[in-house]
């Protein structure tokens, strides 16, 4: 059975450890390769300075339609706010079922609600909002289970909520699909 290939683009400055740490979990919850790569972009074009926040819309649309035919499915890592017109903010968004997807950490960390620093709580939050837009271009939807890292996240909290892996339904809805990709 081929298994899918996962890359990881940073567009970021994510030092090595933390992104290793999610490429790990990456693997092991989509039984995948996983690659690490450093992406470079201008993003000033996605700025809207009414917001002060950059379009998700616009940057999943540049993501994806970057060159690479080493993978079957890509996300971009980002450290900068971002909205979609219909939402205030977003972790994260995908394309259902497609190949690409985007996560940003800017909004999981704990002194953005002003709490103490917490960056292993962040690092876990940013890794459960990989693995849930992943996830979508797995074709999952959003999940009912609440420990499901499939169910939607709409603040901070709801992602300490999760945990960082499929439940059972999920995970074989991804097994499903590999095998339907071979």
């Amino acid at each position: 059975m081929n298994t899918p290939v996962i890359t990881i683009l940073s567009f970021g400055r994510f030092e090595r450890e933390f992104l290793e740490k999610i490429s790990e979990v990456v693997m092991h919850e989509f039984n995948s390769t996983v690659t690490i790569k450093e992406a470079h972009l201008d993003i000033s074009e996605f700025y809207d300075p009414g917001r002060r926040q950059y379009n998700g819309d616009k940057l999943l649309k540049v993501v994806d339609a970057m060159n690479g035919s080493d993978y079957s499915k890509k996300i971009g890592l980002f450290s900068v706010d971002l909205f979609i017109p219909i939402l205030t903010y977003i972790f994260g968004q995908a394309q259902l079922g497609g190949r690409t997807a985007i996560a940003s950490q800017f909004r999981l960390s704990n002194e953005r609600y002003g709490m103490s620093p917490d960056e292993e709580l962040m690092t876990e939050r940013f890794i459960k909002e990989v693995v849930h837009e992943l996830g979508h271009t797995f074709g999952l939807i959003h999940c009912h289970t609440p420990t499901c890292v499939m169910r939607s996240s709409t603040y901070v909290e709801d992602i300490d909520q999760k945990e960082m892996r499929l439940c059972v339904r999920c995970r074989e809805m991804i097994e499903l699909t590999n095998q339907n990709q071979i």
